[in-house]
């Protein structure tokens, strides 16, 4: 009995110390997967669905990587709602503070993070049309310094979408233009624009803006004196995108615009991508620099390749356009882009 009693104390001695070991193993691998914690900053020039999706794209493809807001992520997001002296104190602002990387979402808004400057902090851009142009970098295969990121558009789209516009719309003779000319990006696709409507005979009539106030006399100033309405990625202009598709509608006048969203929204047609993969991009771009430590002016700066023409059916009545199956045909991927 004694017997059975000493080995029953014995084994119940071993449970417990394994037991014990177990724990301690566990804790040690808890405290092992501890992940580093990261500080982010945005500025963002304004708020419109590309630029939104732009952001959450970014966002995404941090979450993807592990790198969460809310768990090991502190984002500081700004937004200067298109207003110049704030965008430049939001920049001041985010230069004085101490983050491991920050993003300029937008033209003005990338210049401005690059004019404050702000360290050794390195910096990404997206939704920038011309970067070279706008001064954000000299060389895009080599940008130096601590910038780079990606840029939204590929003069080929325009191309494409003025090419279609002549091959698809004989009746078309003079296209209407809403534009600020304040802002780099949407001046470089209008002179890319302007190029390829020269060559097929077609006159770009400008109505010019200073600000999205503007926006929907100047779509109604063209009424009658253009046979179809056009917009770049032009920041001022797509905040209020949706006065021009009213003018649109209302005088059943085929509106083409740059970017995916306005498509969306109820212009007829482009030719481009997701803003959201753009986003997307440029997050990884940020993962790269934030776990692996790779230096922004070590990364080219990227560009969309992946382009298709995307038609709104909806929006075709509405503006009193014929699909014909020619222009379906020139879709390259019917079961996304071409919205129902």
């Amino acid at each position: 009995m004694k017997t059975k009693k000493i080995w029953l104390g014995l084994s119940l001695s071993l449970m417990l110390a394994a037991t014990a070991c177990g724990t301690n193993n566990k804790t040690a691998d808890s405290g092992s997967s501890d992940t580093k914690s990261y500080k982010i900053a945005i500025s963002q020039y304004v708020e419109h669905p590309s630029l939104d999706a732009t952001r959450e794209g970014f966002l995404a493809a941090l979450k993807d990587a592990g790198i969460v807001e809310g768990e090991n992520l502190k984002v500081d997001l700004e937004n200067a709602q298109a207003d110049a002296s704030n965008n430049l104190s939001i920049a001041q602002k985010i230069a004085a503070d101490k983050n491991d990387l920050v993003l300029g979402i937008a033209t003005p808004s990338a210049q401005a993070l690059v004019q404050a400057g702000g360290k050794d902090t390195p910096v990404l851009f997206a939704a920038v049309t011309d970067p070279i142009d706008a001064k954000i970098v000299t060389d895009l295969e080599h940008p130096g310094g601590n910038v780079s990121g990606a840029s939204d558009t590929n003069p080929e789209a325009t191309t494409r979408l003025m090419t279609f516009i002549s091959e698809q719309f004989p009746n078309v003779k003079k296209l209407g233009l809403i534009i600020n000319e304040g802002e780099p990006n949407a001046v470089v696709m209008a002179d890319t624009a302007k190029k390829e409507l020269d060559k097929h005979g077609i006159e770009l009539v400008k109505a010019a803006i200073t600000n999205t106030s503007e926006v929907k006399q100047a779509a109604e100033s063209l009424v009658g004196r253009v046979d179809a309405l056009y917009i770049t990625l032009d920041n001022s202009v797509v905040s209020a995108v949706d006065t021009i598709i009213q003018t649109a509608n209302d005088n059943k006048i085929p509106f083409f615009s740059a970017d995916r969203d306005t498509v969306e929204k109820g212009a007829f047609a482009t030719v481009g991508f997701k803003y959201y993969d753009h986003g997307y991009q440029v997050g990884q771009m940020a993962v790269e620099v934030l776990k692996n430590g790779a230096k922004p002016g070590d990364m080219k700066v990227a560009m969309q390749e992946k382009l298709d023409l995307i038609i709104n059916l909806k929006a075709a009545a509405a503006q009193g356009v014929e699909v014909t199956d020619a222009m379906k045909a020139e879709v390259s991927d019917p079961d996304n882009n071409i919205i129902q």
